[in-house]
């Protein structure tokens, strides 16, 4: 016996995999056996099945028979189950079965309470209720032997009873069958299906307006308390069940918390614990109850031959004589193996949910014990309660709208939206009910002015069609002289729907844009300033004139590197960065060089931080800004609104001078008017066009169409409201339960829902968001490449016309740039870095005279001429402004000794000037030099 139970216990689950959570109840009841009991080892072996697959079960039931399975829990779906339950009887394995079946035989325990004594419990049911003319409504021929015993309870003296099949194979078609049983005059109704019908039954019962307070269930399921009974908990319907799990048990919520992994498993009116579930766990706890006493060791057995296990029948009937508290209850079988003594819970589906009126037991029969109704101190806010409505709405993104989807929909199913969802808040927060329809027209309604008489869903509720009108209905004072508002739920006003501002393309000078014109202009001056400030201070500074022929100590002449030329050619290499070749080496060139080069540093770092916001930045150009500018048709801008919607009443009442002059256009050009928003939506897109709507409808269509934008402010302020008839008794009662929705945050999170998310919204805040740098086009930089062209096509010009021209001026060829995002810098921004450039021109223009003065000083006192003739000679030099070479007047006597010619040279580069060599005798290097010349002229 210690060898046996050292060996693991097997048990089998068959089950749908439409039903994951039978399989998650059912390994956690072999865990919790095998916590009470360490010796058991019970090891669970499920496999899933497709629904009611008779060859998908038997092939895999044949698989686990090999795996030495001491019982077997059968799937739910009949065609399944029965297969399964003939190869365990063949093979003698107990069976376990939770369906709900008729005739159980050896080796299968159904744990499910029998039909025939369900039966009972409903004719007790309605014989409290007081029915004596009822109509039994059933979904097939075996759920017949359910309602025997009401066939049978008035003989055939008694009342009439109706029978009627409401499964009639039309693919789940029900309504023919609910339409004749609403034109009977029956009133009560015993409804007997299986869960794969009900849910679809009452559905369509509530379609064609069985659910009221004027009909009366009962529910012969004891699974029915599973549905999601949400949509019916406030239509007034009376409808009474029986159950056997009880969720106020403490042991099913510890199984449920457990199961679903949640504190509150049974939050919603329903309660997902099937009975099936229940039953698969109380027979977990019924076969570890009879292992504790028996102990049979399992064999592997096989469908391809006639093995069976012939200890199978001896647990099924020890099992059966046992008795177990489980979370059906307690669990007794009688002497025929059936579950004859149960009990059973009477409940009711209430507005606060599902309430137990009563229950029923075999030997005790049916006690009523209803609760007393609860005192409310809020009488005004239940005034609607059990109340059911009729609500019309129209088409209307996002208030309004059908579902996208493959299924065929129809009631209030087929409806979604904004309005749609505000009604389904307002029905849960006051206990009502209500069915949506269509206006047929799409219409919302106004005063015609022709006939006197209103139309549209107005129309629908002032004669009492409909209860209610919701969509994006405006509040007037027209409208209200016909029907009563709500508070509005939504506030708003009327905007102007355009196409979103045009890039301008960028201009071909674009580089330029970094500087104002005035900035070019001081540039353009400050580089000819310079220029010549270094030709002048070059010519008047004696160290800028250098021997052009180093091997000879006495040349006749001097060279200067800054020619007229060279001096454009050195500033223009320091503005670009670029440097040149020349290089001052007299103080006062060097300092005028230095202001320069600071100028061009603080200028080209401005110039390359302000010149990528005008490649980049690209100006939006919109032809209209606000109302004024649409009402002088700017642009060519035509507009337009909903013909007979409240936005062009609102112009028709205006007395604003802008809005009249708008409202004549409107009513002068009837063509730029549209029959519905999305109509004038499309004109926008695809004209040169603006259409006046309301803003919350503004915003709804940009976050969708991301070429759309909303111009200007509101033009008016006003709100949506649900619509009613006049003096309705629930005005103030939904007013005050919108209020308390805005409160609490309801209506904001609604809107986000239907704006932001759902139907493509929030397609256009990706982009808006989208600021990542962009890759500059050749329309940015196609002034720069013109340049680059013009300036090599003119080198070539020049080399070939041998002309040394200045740098061209193409500043004026700039046009005046329209205003950006990027300002240009002007003037003033720049202004100290010209005043620096200035300064610095002046002081080495001061030092430069200077040098100069003291240079001719020395020069004629050393040669004992006369200093003012000197210096007129040197004036008349300078004012020539041609040549860069420059005769020795005053050369050293060759007879001089070394140290005074060598003190001449030095004197004479210190000086920056040399003396004629007229009188010394020619030698071999002047004819040299002769040469030199003679060559260099010919060049």
């Amino acid at each position: 016996m210690d060898s046996c139970r050292a060996e693991r216990t097997n048990v089998g689950l068959i089950y749908e995999t439409s039903n994951p959570d039978v399989e998650k109840i059912f390994h956690l009841a072999i865990d919790k056996a095998n916590e009470e009991n360490e010796e058991l080892k019970l090891h669970g072996v499920a496999v899933a099945i497709e629904p009611n697959n008779a060859f998908e079960t038997s092939k895999k039931l044949c698989k686990m028979l090999r795996q030495n399975l001491v019982a077997v829990f059968g799937p739910s779906t009949n065609l399944a189950a029965r297969h399964a339950l003939s190869i365990c009887d063949a093979k003698e394995l107990p069976f376990l079965d939770t369906r709900w079946d008729f005739g159980t035989q050896l080796p299968t325990i159904n744990l499910h309470p029998h039909p025939a004594q369900l039966g009972v419990a409903l004719k007790d049911l309605v014989s409290a209720l007081g029915w004596e003319k009822f109509t039994i409504i059933y979904e097939s021929g075996e759920y017949l032997v359910t309602v025997n015993e009401l066939l049978t309870m008035y003989g055939t003296t008694g009342p009439t009873l109706t029978l009627r099949r409401y499964d009639l194979d039309l693919n789940g078609n029900y309504r023919n069958v609910l339409r004749r049983i609403r034109n009977s005059d029956d009133d009560s109704f015993v409804v007997v299906g299986s869960m794969e019908t009900l849910p679809e039954f009452f559905k369509q019962a509530q379609q064609v307006g069985l659910l009221t307070s004027d009909y009366r269930y009962i529910i012969g399921n004891l699974d029915w308390h599973t549905m999601d009974l949400e949509p019916y908990q406030h239509a007034d319907s009376n409808i009474t069940g029986l159950r056997l799990v009880s969720p106020e048990s403490e042991q099913v919520q510890e199984v449920a918390k457990a199961l679903y992994e949640s504190e509150e498993p049974f939050q919603n009116v329903s309660c997902p614990l099937t009975n099936s579930m229940a039953l698969i766990y109380d027979g977990i706890q019924l076969l570890a109850e009879t292992y504790k006493h028996v102990n049979f060791r399992p064999v592997q057995l096989s469908c391809g031959d006639n093995s069976a296990w012939d200890k199978g029948y001896s647990v099924v009937n020890y099992m059966k004589s046992l008795t177990l508290n489980g979370l059906t209850g307690a669990i007794r079988f009688d002497y025929e193996g059936l579950r004859t003594d149960f009990q059973l819970e009477v409940i009711e589906l209430s507005v606060s949910g599902m309430q137990q009126v009563g229950q029923w037991s075999t030997e005790g029969g049916l006690q009523m014990n209803r609760p007393a109704p609860p005192h409310t101190l809020e009488p005004d806010m239940r005034s609607l309660m059990n109340k059911s409505f009729v609500v019309v709405t129209a088409i209307s993104e996002p208030y309004g709208m059908l579902k996208e989807t493959a299924e065929m929909l129809e009631g209030n199913a087929q409806f979604e939206g904004f309005g749609i969802e505000l009604i389904d808040e307002l029905s849960k927060k006051l206990g009502f009910s209500y069915t949506f329809y269509l206006q047929p027209d799409n219409k919302y309604g106004g005063l015609d002015p022709k006939t006197g008489e209103w139309n549209g869903m107005l129309r629908e509720i002032i004669d009492n069609r409909a209860d209610m009108g919701i969509t994006d209905l405006t509040m007037t004072s027209e409208r209200e002289s016909g029907v009563d508002f709500t508070i509005p739920f939504m506030n708003l006003g009327i905007a102007i729907l355009f196409r979103k501002p045009m890039k301008e393309p960028p201009k071909l000078f674009s580089f330029m844009s970094p500087f104002s014109g005035e900035v070019w202009l001081w540039l353009g001056l400050g580089y000819m300033g310079v220029s010549i400030s270094m030709f002048v201070l070059g010519r008047m500074s004696p160290a800028e004139w250098d021997n052009p022929y180093p091997c000879i100590e006495e040349p006749t002449e001097l060279e200067n590197q800054f020619s007229f030329a060279n001096c454009l050619w050195f500033s223009i290499g320091a503005l670009l960065q670029q440097g040149s070749e020349l290089a001052p080496k007299a103080f006062s060139t060097r300092a005028v060089a230095a202001s320069w080069w600071f100028f061009t540093l603080i200028l080209v770092s401005s110039y390359t931080a302000n010149l990528a916001a005008f490649l980049t930045v690209e100006s939006l150009v919109t032809p209209i800004n606000d109302a004024d500018d649409l009402s002088k048709n700017k642009g060519g801008v035509n507009y337009g609104a909903k013909t007979g919607g409240s936005t062009f009443t609102f112009f028709k009442d205006a007395k604003y001078p802008t809005y009249q002059k708008m409202y004549e256009f409107m009513k002068d050009n009837p063509e730029f008017m549209t029959n519905s928003n999305q109509e004038g939506v499309d004109r926008v897109e695809n004209s040169n066009y603006a259409f006046l709507m309301e803003s919350t409808t503004i915003e709804y269509i940009t976050e969708r169409r991301c070429t759309l934008t909303q111009v200007g402010a509101l033009l008016d302020e006003k709100g949506y409201g649900i619509a009613m008839r006049k003096n309705w008794p629930y005005r103030d009662v939904l007013s005050q339960a919108i209020l308390e929705l805005q409160e609490q945050g309801v209506l904001t999170k609604m809107k986000t829902k239907w704006w932001k998310e759902k139907r493509g919204g929030g397609a256009c805040s990706d982009s808006d968001d989208d600021t990542g740098a962009l890759a500059l086009e050749i329309s940015n930089l196609g002034g720069v490449y013109l340049v680059m062209f013009v300036g090599a096509f003119f080198g070539i010009f020049v080399s070939l016309l041998e002309m040394l021209l200045g740098v061209k001026d193409r500043s004026s060829e700039n046009k005046e740039e329209p205003d950006s995002d990027a300002s240009s810098l002007g003037f003033a921004n720049l202004g100290g870095v010209y005043l620096v450039m200035f300064v610095g021109s002046c002081f080495a223009s001061v030092y430069g005279l200077i040098n100069g003065l003291l240079s001719v000083f020395w020069t004629a006192r050393e040669n004992k001429v006369n200093f003012k003739d000197e210096l007129l000679d040197e004036l008349r030099f300078i004012v020539q402004c041609s040549g860069n070479t420059k005769a020795v007047k005053y050369p050293k006597n060759s007879g001089s000794d070394s140290h005074s010619h060598s003190h001449s040279r030095g004197s004479s580069k210190s000086k920056g000037s040399s003396l004629s060599v007229d009188s010394l005798p020619e030698d071999h290097s002047v004819a040299e030099v002769q040469v030199v010349k003679e060559k260099r002229g010919k060049k």
